[in-house]
């Protein structure tokens, strides 16, 4: 049975906790192509390959946090508080909506405790 996809968000871009920064850009930029997007600032930068696809974004890990094996997908909508609501009327449980600048975005986890997120940055 064909399932209908009309409502599904593509996945926006995929963010990668590292502590060094411009030295994984440099591997991605090296190695696979990918070139800087506007709006990078300190924590972030984000990567895109030339022929399409989601991204990669570099977030700094904190001290505490491991890093190369942290990752999180996430899903672009433009109006996270309405997917939210949405889809936690189906199950799915997502946490605070955080507004940084002109996006929001909130996080949850898939059913094997990888970290997801709902996020308008990029569509706003």
């Amino acid at each position: 049975m064909a399932k209908q996809f009309e409502s599904a968000p593509p996945i926006a871009r995929i963010i990668l906790y590292v502590k060094d920064i411009a030295k994984v850009a440099a591997f991605y930029e090296r190695f696979f192509g990918m070139e800087p997007l506007p709006g990078a600032n300190e924590g972030w930068l984000e990567l895109a390959s030339p022929t399409g696809g989601c991204s990669i974004a570099l977030h700094k890990a904190a001290v505490s946090q491991k890093s190369g094996a942290a990752i999180k997908i996430v899903f672009g909508v433009a109006d996270v508080r309405a997917f939210k609501d949405a889809k936690e009327k189906m199950g799915l449980k997502l946490g605070t909506i955080h507004t940084v600048g002109s996006f929001e975005f909130c996080n949850g986890k898939d059913p094997a405790g990888n970290s997801t997120s709902v996020s308008s940055r990029g569509l706003v």
